[in-house]
């Protein structure tokens, strides 16, 4: 008898097949969004380095006046009809995905007190169960080393969730999601 895994034992290719390709969302932002413009280049690499080019990563972020496009936020902040606030993409062959979208605001966190910065982070591929939740921020901003999230990540970690400039490409930034080993990226329990 040959026993298979069935869809409640593997993500498997349906998640990939079914939510990407004609269904993906690579532009977060629409022409005339207002904030920073940036485009965010994140590739997913194994516990050895490889590139998984099945993964799926999806975004979710505020808008640039720090207001997520989402019922539960009830600030008394305009939304921007030209920010979704959320982007989706499978992975190409390298393990690559490329979101066009605005630098968010900042969200107000714990305390009151504003969170630096960031964007929230799905990632799904096969062999996971569950879905990987991460945060990605922009290195050198300011406002990191006062985000309560990023505090609680132990400092020799936190490199992990910080997206870098491309210096030969103004506005693009680069980040990597290394699911296993020594540079394994941090995930939240959530």
């Amino acid at each position: 008898m040959n026993h298979l895994p069935t869809a409640s034992q593997t993500v498997g290719p349906y998640f990939y097949l079914g939510l990407t390709g004609p269904r993906s969302i690579g532009s977060i932002t629409q022409a005339g969004a207002k904030g920073e413009s940036v485009t965010l280049v994140c590739t997913v690499l194994d516990g050895d380095g490889a590139a998984v080019p099945d993964a799926m990563v999806e975004i979710w972020q505020a808008n640039a006046d720090g207001k997520y496009d989402h019922p539960e936020d009830t600030q008394e902040k305009a939304l921007d009809p030209a920010c979704r606030g959320f982007g989706r993409m499978g992975t190409d062959a390298q393990g690559r995905v490329e979101f066009h979208t605005i630098r968010p605001g900042r969200v107000p966190g714990p305390d009151h007190r504003r969170q630096a910065p960031h964007l929230n982070v799905s990632l799904f591929a096969r062999g996971l169960l569950k879905r990987l939740a991460t945060r990605i921020y922009f290195a050198g901003d300011p406002a990191n080393d006062e985000d309560f999230v990023l505090s609680l990540v132990p400092k020799e970690r936190r490199d992990t969730l910080l997206a870098k400039p491309d210096p030969a490409r103004p506005g693009w930034w680069r980040f990597e999601v290394h699911l296993q080993g020594e540079r394994e990226t941090v995930f939240f329990d959530v």
